[in-house]
């Protein structure tokens, strides 16, 4: 039957284009769909061992599916680490990404040595998903000079366990962060960790 071809392609299509993914979580989502249509293409043609391969497969992408989704907000899974602003692993981390960084933060410029700076990588396990770099912008406030999460973790918002109140910026007296709009998708972003517009800016209380 000509459909029956259609989903056989269709199937096999999506499976090689979750391949392609970067981004974990995508790849799950894509490859668990793929899977489920060739379950029921092999199932329907009759072809049962990779039916059960794709069955398989199935089970194992909901495992590390909700794996990832359950421990998306658990601040055991991710751990925050100061490290010094001017890092040789830091810089290496920032060099090795710069493409990625300038284009989603156009002409961003770390400058680790100038006073008031503050860098925190965010882990996951032993893997670093993420950069927050801060600069003391007076009165208590906290500039976000970057907040970056490396391309596979791309699809959650890490930067939210630096932000937490009564963490790491409230020891070191500041009481609000104020986000730095050099990033392109500035607003939705900041947005879902919980800063807020006040007039110009977005704010976020850290007390």
């Amino acid at each position: 039957m000509a459909w029956l071809e259609v989903v056989g392609w269709a199937g096999s299509a999506l499976l090689v284009w979750s391949l392609w993914q970067t981004r974990v979580l995508r790849f799950r989502t894509f490859n668990l769909v793929a899977s489920l249509v060739l379950v029921v293409y092999n199932a329907l043609i009759g072809v049962w061992p990779m039916a059960a391969v794709n069955v398989a497969i199935a089970v194992i992408n909901i495992y590390h599916l909700s794996r990832l989704l359950g421990t998306r907000d658990d601040e055991t899974t991710y751990e925050v680490v100061e490290v010094g602003p001017t890092e040789d692993y830091l810089r290496y981390v920032l060099r090795r990404h710069a493409d990625d960084i300038e284009l989603h933060n156009p002409g961003f410029v770390w400058d680790g040595a100038a006073p008031g700076r503050w860098a925190f990588l965010v882990l996951r396990e032993t893997e670093t998903v993420g950069v927050v770099l801060l600069s003391d912008a007076g009165d208590g406030t906290a500039r976000v000079e970057l907040d970056y999460v490396l391309p596979r973790f791309r699809d959650f918002s890490v930067g939210k366990f630096v932000y937490r109140r009564g963490g790491r910026l409230s020891e070191l007296g500041f009481r609000r962060l104020v986000a730095n709009h050099r990033m392109t998708d500035a607003d939705d972003y900041f947005t879902r960790v919980g800063f807020e517009r006040s007039g110009d800016e977005l704010v976020l209380p850290v007390r």
